[in-house]
């Protein structure tokens, strides 16, 4: 009678949230439907030491029962951890876009050869204590070996799975190959549809298409990073940028960008061209020269490699871009612009006392030869460290932008005397407008919405938009929770094991609410004491409340 019931239970289609789950790393979907298991997304946990120590964590399911896997894009919050996945067992087919299985024939050996040095660094940490060493999360190899599960799918294509489910990508305008997915999937005699948004696309990101308006689903899985923010525009970006390049120019210094240096780098060099065109403005002009005269160097292996996998689908590009380069005019080629490949020409950019733009990774500056180039930059008033994307709590990047005095790189302190300027709008991903668009966008509308991919904070201000514009029902689902997909969206399961994990979901995000407020916290109390009206019992009042806190923070660490 129970076997029976369980059968019963597993002709219902089920969703179980196993990552990405009011945070915005780690995406990992589990569906059961039709009698087949699959995954969308199986990415990497990124961010804090303690945030990416889930990525060793056990999978709540056996890799080698899932049947395939349906992948939106190749960033590693969706694609890290399939090199994982492929050692312990998974062999299933992986469809993704083409553009996307090339990117990932790149990203995942790059994340491999990462997991594998910061393995080495660690263990030689864990020597030392005499304590035993762990193998990296995955080889570079691994990530070769599990290329051969990959199928390129092209957009637009109603692809058959089986005789119960059919799938179609479409141009979700995220990334080069970034894909809205939509399953269908026939169970108990009818048909039900389910919307996987993967990461949607800001509107108008210069090479690729808006994201794909999508006419009806039952269900619908979104990301909300941006759910209860605006991005400013995009005239406001490139004259923002130009000033900044062309004061750092002008005063003689290097401007220095913490960037994936693709995608990106390409949308901020891509906007001034067609700004030049139409501007009459003699200052605008002034500036523009200025930024044309000295060379832009993309220091990044990785992007030179991906900027070829950009050459080679230029199909999926934007039909302004097409038309440029129609007349001539290609976006990932213009005067000036450098790739520096090796170390030593890497190292060479640090050597010359020519004013330049760097573009170099890591965005948030804690690995990569970003952290060289700030080593030679930082501590110079006459240069500019130009953030253009996201900085996680706990990183470098996150410290710079938020106005630390010093920072530490390399094992050696420095001064940071440096320019700071944060350009908040160059972002991959939608902001709530857009995310209300592609809701509103629907003819039929979804019968129930699941909001992932985003902190959840952002996800309830976005949560709220939507009930008070649409008569949508709204979940936020926490990790393990299994949701049916029959009628009335029900959630039946919660996985107990991983308790312990939505616990240390919970202790992160109070300790990077923590930081944000000894950050706050310094910069008060500095001001206090550098006023030389203060009195003394004042002074003696804030040391003392400092040392109680000292006190607290030693006794937690020591435990």
């Amino acid at each position: 009678m129970v076997e029976r019931f369980a059968q019963e239970r597993e002709e219902q289609m089920k969703i179980t949230f196993l990552g990405a789950t009011k945070m915005v790393t780690g995406s990992n979907f589990l569906v059961e439907a039709a009698g087949k298991k699959f995954l969308v997304d199986c990415g990497m946990y990124q961010g804090k030491a303690e945030l990416e120590m889930e990525n060793y964590n056990p999978f709540d399911y056996n890799p080698a029962e899932i049947d395939f896997m349906l992948l939106t894009h190749a960033h590693i919050d969706h694609s890290g951890r399939i090199p994982k996945l492929y050692n312990e067992g998974f062999k299933g087919p992986i469809y993704a876009q083409k553009a996307t299985c090339d990117l990932c024939g790149i990203m995942l050996p790059d994340s491999g050869h990462i997991q594998e040095m910061e393995s080495e660094w660690k263990n030689k940490k864990r020597l030392r204590k005499g304590e035993q060493t762990l193998p990296p999360l995955y080889t570079a190899e691994d990530a070769i070996d599990c290329q051969e599960l990959f199928v390129p799918i092209k957009y637009d294509e109603i692809i058959q799975i089986d005789e119960n489910i059919n799938v179609r990508f479409n141009d979700a305008g995220h990334m080069l190959g970034s894909s809205i997915i939509e399953v269908w999937v026939k169970e108990n005699g009818k048909e039900t549809k389910t919307v996987f948004s993967g990461d949607i696309g800001n509107n108008d990101i210069p090479l690729l298409s808006s994201p794909t308006m999508i006419e009806d689903a039952d269900y619908l899985v979104m990301e909300s990073t941006y759910g209860s923010r605006l991005h400013i525009k995009n005239d406001q970006k490139a004259e923002m940028f130009l000033n900044v390049v062309s004061e750092t120019i002008d005063n003689g210094g290097t401007v220095v960008i913490p960037s994936f240096a693709v995608g990106r780098t390409q949308e901020i060099l891509y906007e001034l061209n067609k700004i030049k065109e139409n501007t009459d403005d003699p200052e605008f002009m002034r500036k523009y020269k200025t930024l044309m005269r000295v060379p832009v160097y993309v220091d990044s292996p990785l992007a030179i490699s991906a900027t070829e996998i950009f050459k080679q689908n230029t199909d999926l590009f934007d039909d302004e871009t097409k038309e440029e380069m129609e007349k001539g005019d290609h976006p990932l080629d213009f005067p000036g612009l450098k790739f520096t490949p090796t170390a030593d020409e890497s190292k060479a950019l640090n050597e010359s006392n020519e004013p330049s733009i760097i573009i170099s990774a890591s965005g948030m500056c804690d690995v990569g030869r970003i952290k060289h180039h700030l080593k030679h930059n930082i501590w110079n008033p006459k240069s500019t460290i130009l953030f253009v994307g996201y900085q996680a709590p706990g990183t470098l990047g996150y410290s710079i932008v938020n106005g630390a005095k010093k920072v530490t790189i390399f094992g050696e302190e420095f001064a940071v005397k440096a320019r700071i300027e944060y350009i908040e709008g160059y972002s991959g991903h939608a902001d709530q407008e857009w995310l209300m668009n592609f809701v509103y966008s629907f003819i039929s509308k979804p019968r129930h919405i699941f909001l992932v991919h985003g902190e959840e904070e952002s996800q309830e201000v976005l949560k709220e938009k939507i009930t008070d514009g649409t008569e949508i029902g709204v979940s936020i689902p926490e990790y393990g929770e299994t949701y049916e997909l029959e009628g009335e969206t029900k959630l039946v399961n919660k996985i107990k094991v991983r308790k312990a994990t939505s616990l240390r979901q919970e202790v992160l995000a109070r300790l990077n609410k923590l930081q944000r407020e000894l950050v706050d916290m310094d910069a008060s109390v500095k001001q206090d004491v550098e006023d030389t009206n203060l009195r003394d019992e004042d002074m003696f009042r804030i040391n003392e409340k400092i040392k109680d806190l000292e006190k607290q923070i030693l006794n937690i660490i020591e435990g």
